[in-house]
């Protein structure tokens, strides 16, 4: 199937995989363990219902929203991908030209194969950077240094990645990092030509063996890397605190925020902090087996900060949807991963932009069928929640609950 014949993500999830080798598909789209926050996420968005109003004029519509001095066509971005280049070429690249092309924001992983430099040059996009840190100050102050030079807007530090988690699926399809050649993994490669020519062929052609370019310690692990440099790559992790996170505070004078919030008060420090917003996330179900959902979440956390932060929210977003429900329940904005990077996988940048295209799309639909005209506008009064144990009368005013399902 062409990507352009995908009607939804989940469409452009199966051209994807078809397309990629299993290891390489089962590391983007697989979870952790037993893959219950993966099934999780997905369940709580399904159990959430709409309650819509009618008849309301929304001849006037509008999806645009803004966000740390900026306003975007949608009320979501893409979020950070670690080696997003094993999915297409120069994944990273294409993704940020398709962010530009819709005009919403591309945060860059650090653990990628692209300089960030020329992925900040790619294109008119905002410039939103992702970053694991070791816990070292001075590399840490170097990285900032570097980061602020090459013109990223905003920094998000990931705080949920302490040890490398239990990804089962990894080691069934003997996909590692760094990359080991094995014949279960060469015949996975050899079975798909198309991935095998026109992503790892195209780039180890074009910038030979791809290496971790934006590493906070200042090294370029390649990803054939020693078990050495593997730790290099992504040790350390476990030292990075609230100590460390001050000293970033410190050094970038730009918006700040934390990645992996799940607790109203770890949001809370990051309110005494001094930082500007947190991500409420659970990795995409990729690190602790049987963590809430991020909806579940976020009522809690916009109670315990009030206005004085910006929610932003991700993990398993596939539907216009399930980003209405996270805004409705207190996100400010929302951002989508896999999604996207499927629409990278099925046609590069043309493909990036067709998935966001079609997450427009829905959300459009969803705003006037909701009769609502303005993202602001949404609240839990338009969502139905006796799944969750509230009725619909009490939804406006238990925002500030913790949202937990009922046993």
């Amino acid at each position: 199937m062409h990507y352009r014949k995908a009607i939804n993500i989940f469409d452009l999830q199966e051209i994807a995989r078809r397309r990629l080798p299993r290891g390489v598909y089962g590391f983007i789209a697989g979870g952790v363990e037993n893959d219950q926050t993966l099934r999780h996420n997905r369940d709580v968005f399904e159990r959430i219902r709409f309650r819509p109003r009618s008849p309301i004029d929304i001849a006037k519509r509008s999806s645009e929203t803004s966000i740390f001095g900026r306003t975007f066509a949608a009320p979501f971005g893409i979020a950070p991908m670690g080696i997003a280049g094993i999915a297409s070429y120069r994944a990273d690249v294409a993704l940020a030209r398709g962010a530009a092309r819709m005009k919403i924001p591309f945060t860059l992983s650090n653990v990628s194969t692209v300089p960030m430099e020329d992925v900040a040059q790619s294109g008119d996009h905002a410039r939103w950077l992702q970053a694991y840190l070791t816990g070292d100050r001075d590399n840490a102050r170097r990285f900032v240094e570097r980061a602020d030079a090459a013109g990223y807007e905003i920094l998000m530090v990931t705080t949920d990645v302490a040890v490398n988690s239990n990804r089962e699926i990894n080691l069934r399809t003997g996909f590692s990092l760094p990359l080991k050649l094995t014949p279960k993994l060469a015949f996975d490669g050899l079975s798909h030509p198309r991935w095998l020519v026109s992503v790892l062929g195209k780039t180890l052609l074009n910038g030979g063996v791809p290496r971790m370019e934006n590493t906070d310690q200042g090294n370029r692990p390649s990803m054939l890397a020693t078990t050495t440099e593997s730790r290099n790559m992504r040790g350390g992790r476990e030292t990075v605190s609230w100590d460390l996170i001050r000293h970033v505070r410190d050094h970038w004078k730009k918006p700040l925020l934390v990645k992996g919030i799940l607790h109203p008060a770890d949001a809370q420090l990051a309110l005494r902090f001094g930082l500007d917003g947190v991500v409420v996330s659970n990795h995409g179900g990729r690190q602790l087996d049987g963590s809430i959902s991020p909806l579940e979440a976020l009522p809690e956390i916009r109670a315990a900060v009030g206005d004085k932060l910006k929610l932003i929210c991700d993990s398993g977003f596939r539907r216009g949807t399930d980003i209405v429900k996270a805004l409705a329940l207190g996100a400010d904005f929302a951002m989508c991963g896999r999604a996207m990077l499927f629409g990278a996988a099925a046609g590069g940048e043309d493909g990036v932009a067709h998935a966001i295209r079609l997450l427009q799309n829905e959300i459009d639909k969803d705003l006037a069928l909701l009769g609502v005209n303005r993202i602001s506008e949404l609240s839990p009064d338009y969502l139905d929640l006796r799944d969750f144990g509230w009725s619909p009368a009490s939804a406006g005013d238990a925002a500030g609950q913790s949202l937990r399902l009922r046993a």
